[in-house]
């Protein structure tokens, strides 16, 4: 695919078949030529656990690869991509331990689903956790791999390792933030949307971008380019999360909506509606927010709060703010025309979905 015919939201989607071939066809020749003792079977569950997920990063890889005028075969593009996927994997698998979630893509997360299978019932969980924590460390490893295998220049692979080591620190960092203010309902908005920038605006758009834009040995003014829309769009595709966490529908979303509300996760959404509340529904988010028995019901009662304080609304004025300055950076960014068109439609996609 050339990046003149790089040009609509279906293009972006193009290279995902050769994505999902690769990572298939890596996995099982890793699960046929095992040399240790279950590690074959690890590497048909990692398998199997990528089936279903949207690819959001490694196609912005591909993206990024076109922005910065790259010319010939994309195989390499394809390649380091699904290094970012099988790397995304790690955080995935890893993110559902410390969350404790019950299911991801609509099917039982790793650790629900390897203490499933463990004999002892009072050993299940932690083997389950502790299983959990290697499959996600395997799935680093194949990435490291994947990434160290991709044909490039050299001076092209220090700029493709410096943006990945910058989009993993950074991924880190904005998880132990989101630890430390997990259950704390009085942080500012400020310090919530720190962590969605470094949780998720970085590392799903920005850092992705660059890497491929570094692939192709993109000059600064590309990588700039990659900041200036890819932040503001990470930004707002976590806001939107945010809000589908609370108020989407389950089955589409492949999760339970009370997750956030049980872990007591304080996001935009939380922190808007406790500052325009009355003190008596401040006080009943307060008793609801964290509580890990939390029902339909009260969950019901916590989305009534949120939209009446106006606090839905706010985070979709956010959103709809990042967006703009998203297409705007669009408007001046040193890419092809093709590229633009892409992007534009993927910023559309990213704030107007319902899953």
């Amino acid at each position: 695919m050339s990046v003149e015919t790089l040009s609509a939201e279906s293009d972006f989607f193009a290279p995902r078949a050769a994505i999902d071939d690769l990572l298939g066809e890596f996995l099982t020749q890793k699960a046929h030529s095992a040399s240790v003792p279950g590690q074959s079977a690890l590497a048909l569950l990692l398998r199997d656990f990528l089936v279903g997920g949207k690819r959001v990063r490694p196609l912005l890889c591909v993206t990024g690869w076109h922005a910065a005028g790259a010319q010939g075969s994309s195989a390499p593009a394809v390649r380091l991509a699904a290094s970012i996927e099988l790397a995304h994997a790690c955080a995935l698998i890893h993110d559902d331990i410390m969350d404790a979630a019950d299911s991801r893509r609509g099917r039982p997360t790793i650790h629900r689903l390897l203490a499933g299978h463990h004999r002892l019932p009072s050993m299940a969980e932690r083997f389950g956790a502790a299983g959990a924590i290697l499959v996600g460390d395997l799935a680093l490893v194949w990435s490291d791999e994947l990434l160290h295998t991709t044909p490039m220049p050299d001076a092209h692979r220090t700029a493709v390792l410096r943006c990945v080591d910058l989009a993993r620190a950074e991924l880190i960092a904005g998880q132990h933030l989101d630890l430390l203010t997990t259950g704390d309902l009085d942080v500012s908005v400020e310090t919530a949307l720190t962590v969605v920038r470094y949780k998720t605006a970085k590392y799903t758009v920005e850092r992705p971008l660059q890497v491929g834009a570094a692939l192709a040995g993109g000059g600064q003014p590309v990588m700039d380019a990659c900041s200036a829309y890819g932040v503001p769009l990470g930004e707002a595709f976590q806001l939107r999360d945010d809000v589908l966490g609370v108020f989407g529908d389950p089955d589409r979303m492949g999760k339970s909506h009370l997750d956030d509300l049980r872990e007591g996760k304080c996001t935009s959404l939380i922190v808007h509606a406790l500052r325009a509340a009355g003190p008596a529904e401040a006080a009943r988010l307060r008793a609801l927010i964290g509580d890990p028995h939390l029902g339909e019901q009260e969950a019901a009662e916590v989305r009534a709060i949120l939209t009446g304080t106006g606090a839905r609304a706010a985070v979709e004025h956010m959103i709809e703010e990042r967006h703009r300055q998203a297409l705007d950076a669009l408007a001046s960014a040193p890419f092809p025309h093709g590229v633009v068109r892409t992007l534009e439609a993927v910023a559309e996609a990213a704030v107007r979905r319902t899953a």
